[in-house]
């Protein structure tokens, strides 16, 4: 593997897989539709160096594998159904801007048992309720750990990123953003 390649493996692995599991409800097919993928990747290592966004970049090549897999199964309409539903907007979406921008150290400013709730929720997928198993606590307190974990890290973010939002408190445009996190 080149380094572009290796740095991509090491830093999206995880999420595309999920993204991928989440479309195809199949492990297997996730795998395959990744192998794709990173091919994909290895055979445009000289453009991924040069994409000004690389998630959007990687997220890209992954729906396209993943709307091809569908078509050579012959679920064509049921997938572009789906994907219609995903914007471009959805791409450049404010969960995307604030990763790109610093969600890691956010997270790492957390108290440790938030911290692990929502990485173990949030970024492994893991239910809330095999998170109360795993830590030896009720379902409710896994629910509110990680609910008290994300208002944290919403405290976090917005001291750090001035976002915009309209007069009910959702937040705007995150091209209008005012970041001082870099």
């Amino acid at each position: 593997m080149n380094n572009i390649t290796e740095n991509i493996w090491n830093d999206f692995y995880k999420e595309l897989k999920n993204f991928t599991l989440k479309k195809v409800k199949d492990e297997d097919i996730a795998n395959d539709i990744l192998q794709d993928v990173f091919l994909k990747i290895i055979a445009n290592s000289d453009k991924i160096a040069n994409a000004t966004n690389l998630r959007q970049y990687i997220y890209g090549i992954t729906r396209n594998a993943t709307v091809d897999n569908f078509r050579k199964a012959g679920k064509v309409t049921h997938i572009e159904n789906e994907y219609s539903l995903i914007s471009e907007e959805e791409t450049e979406s404010l969960n995307t801007t604030i990763a790109d921008c610093c969600m890691k150290s956010f997270i790492a400013q957390l108290p440790e048992k938030y911290r692990q709730a929502l990485i173990r929720t949030e970024f492994e997928e893991v239910s809330q309720k095999d998170l109360a198993i795993e830590l030896n606590i009720s379902y409710s307190g896994a629910k509110s750990r990680v609910q008290r974990g994300k208002e944290k890290l919403k405290e976090l973010i917005l001291a750090c990123c001035d976002f915009p939002s309209d007069s009910y408190g959702n937040l705007q445009s995150a091209e209008s953003k005012n970041c001082n996190c870099d």
